[in-house]
């Protein structure tokens, strides 16, 4: 295990009815104007707008609203939302919905204290040493950053899809988690996000670091409890427990906890950057096209590992004579998953045409430091291409 430091200062409101506290926690973490970053309709429908505008007016809290943030947030809403703090003088950011709104609300966070262009975070201009204080309210379990150190925006100014540098300056102060908000999901959003989570984890649970057994041994209970819980949420939408189940795990597979002290790949999400990009797909759907793809690649670098994962997850048998084969059951076994949860699992499945490749990888040089990318296998232009052609054939 590497040396590693750990910081994780979120709050975390879980169970149902936390919402109803949001107003005390804004108070708590110094919040007098708020910003009130939301998505579409969901968030009426299920209850949580309602409940956590009935908290702001009874704490005395006045808001100004930024809605309509769409999936893979977009940078127009970001610049809306540091017009809307800089004009009505706020001083706290409330992201109400999924992963989409609640990068959205770190990047006007981010952006809002900043003189110059918040996408300077993001090429590496300049470095993130403030942020307005962001709380959120989870409605969506998936991408985790309800307490993670990280950010995903799309400039649209040339469909560019990056991360910025990971800071724990930009974790919420607070997430208030309510299973109960996730129940109207619909079928697809709640198989996507079950990958995403999956993919989180994968990503840190392929390395080259040794002696990491007890973090493997916590990503592989995360992955196990996700594999149990999704279905059971896929087949009744109103299981409290899974829901409970998917939206706690989905928080622990992108907050580090299965990360420190070991070296992490993040390949699999680098490639699925530039489909969703594209192609604006659910970037959980994008990624149960990446992910088996780049494991039936790379898999030969460490067959063992990829066989622990098999016999650790699936419960398979391992081939300790012929690793690789038992290696090659649990990719499938992943690949056929996803499968089942209603997700696409090759290029065309989600829509993705093959001729695109060079574009793909063309759009993905732009990126200060595009290649090589992945800690696992160094993959470069070739290396990429040849993952996205077995994406077309899984």
């Amino acid at each position: 295990m590497n040396n590693f430091t750990f910081y994780s200062p979120t709050l975390f409101s879980f169970g149902r009815g936390e919402a109803d506290n949001v107003g005390a926690l804004v108070r708590r973490f110094g919040g007098s104007r708020v910003l009130l970053v939301c998505g579409g309709g969901s968030v009426r429908k299920n209850g949580a707008y309602d409940g956590v505008t009935a908290s702001l007016a009874k704490a005395g809290l006045p808001f100004t609203e930024l809605s309509g943030i769409q999936p893979n947030p977009r940078s127009g809403k970001v610049y809306e939302g540091i017009d809307l703090v800089r004009r009505d003088k706020l001083d706290f950011i409330l992201a109400v919905g999924g992963g989409s709104v609640i990068d959205t609300a770190k990047a006007v966070g981010m952006g809002a204290p900043y003189q110059g262009d918040f996408w300077d975070f993001f090429t590496g201009k300049a470095p993130i040493e403030r942020t307005l204080p962001v709380g959120t309210v989870l409605t969506i379990s998936a991408a985790g950053s309800e307490g993670s150190d990280s950010c995903v925006i799309t400039q649209e100014k040339g469909s560019l899809k990056w991360g910025c540098p990971k800071t724990d300056v930009i974790r919420p102060k607070f997430s208030v988690l309510d299973p109960s908000f996730t129940c109207s999901l619909p079928p697809y959003q709640t198989a996507s996000g079950a990958v995403d989570m999956i993919a989180h984890i994968c990503e840190r649970y392929f390395t080259n670091t040794p002696d990491v057994a007890l973090t493997d041994r916590l990503a592989e209970a995360l992955i196990r409890t996700i594999l149990d819980a999704a279905p059971k949420a896929l087949q009744n939408p109103g299981d409290y427990a899974a829901r409970a189940d998917l939206m706690w795990a989905g928080m622990l597979a992108h907050n580090d906890s299965c990360g420190v002290g070991r070296e992490q790949d993040w390949a699999s999400h680098q490639i699925e950057h530039e489909l969703s990009a594209l192609y604006d797909c659910a970037h959980g759907a994008g990624l149960a096209v990446v992910m088996p793809a780049w494991m039936r690649y790379v898999s030969g670098h460490d067959p063992m590992r990829f066989a622990q994962f098999a016999a650790r997850v699936f419960g398979l048998e391992t081939d300790y004579a012929h690793p690789e084969i038992t290696a090659a059951r649990g990719i499938a076994c992943l690949r056929d998953t996803f499968r089942a949860w209603g997700m696409p699992v090759t290029l065309e499945e989600l829509g993705a045409k093959p001729e695109d490749i060079p574009a793909l990888i063309a759009h993905r040089r732009e990126k200060p430091g595009a290649f090589p990318f992945g800690k696992f296998v160094s993959i470069g232009p070739e290396e990429m291409e040849a993952i996205l052609r077995l994406a077309c054939e899984q």
